[in-house]
């Protein structure tokens, strides 16, 4: 049996929703990122950061509609989230750790699940490259690859902003970076 609408429109969460392709899968994960940026927006005091996010939310929709529509993610978009991840990377004091194991309150923990929701976004082009016929502008990958740096960067000014210890994690799977 092959899945449809019913042709009810009020049963039907969203136009894509039945098709066969990681086209809707893409566009699920990043209206996820969205509203996970969001939650952890909601609970965020550090206007910096606030603002920072707020500036961000509808560029995740513009990366969201590019796969399908017109491509909605600039060269100059990922260089202001560069810029931005960098600025807020200089306000940690503890910089060389490379990673961290997931801390800290409620929205940095979020901001921690936004970080791994945009890697699953990058893999999701991956599939979409992969299985489809589609051209995937080269900002799209770029762009959802620096967001899960900039995440990371803001759990750690946040953390550190709330005196909250982060650990580093050190793998036993992998060789030491030299």
């Amino acid at each position: 049996m092959t899945l449809k609408a019913s042709g009810n429109v009020g049963e039907l969460s969203y136009p894509f929703i039945f098709e066969d392709s990681p086209l809707c899968d893409f566009e699920i994960l990043t209206d996820e990122l969205c509203t996970y940026t969001g939650l952890a927006l909601s609970q965020i005091s550090n206007q910096e950061v606030r603002e920072s996010l707020e500036r961000l939310q509808p560029k995740i929709f513009n990366l969201n509609g590019s796969i399908r529509g017109k491509c909605g993610i600039f060269e100059d978009d990922i260089q202001n989230l560069l810029s931005e991840m960098l600025h807020f990377k200089s306000q940690v004091h503890d910089d060389a750790k490379r990673f961290v194991l997931p801390r800290g309150t409620g929205p940095v923990i979020q901001l921690h699940q936004c970080r791994s929701l945009s890697k699953k976004v990058v893999r999701a082009l991956v599939q979409v490259d992969k299985l489809t016929t589609k051209n995937i502008p080269e900002t799209l990958p770029r762009f959802a690859n620096v967001l899960a740096n900039y995440y990371f960067v803001l759990t750690r000014v946040l953390n550190q902003e709330a005196g909250i210890e982060e650990p580093e994690y050190i793998s036993i799977n992998y060789p030491s970076p030299k």
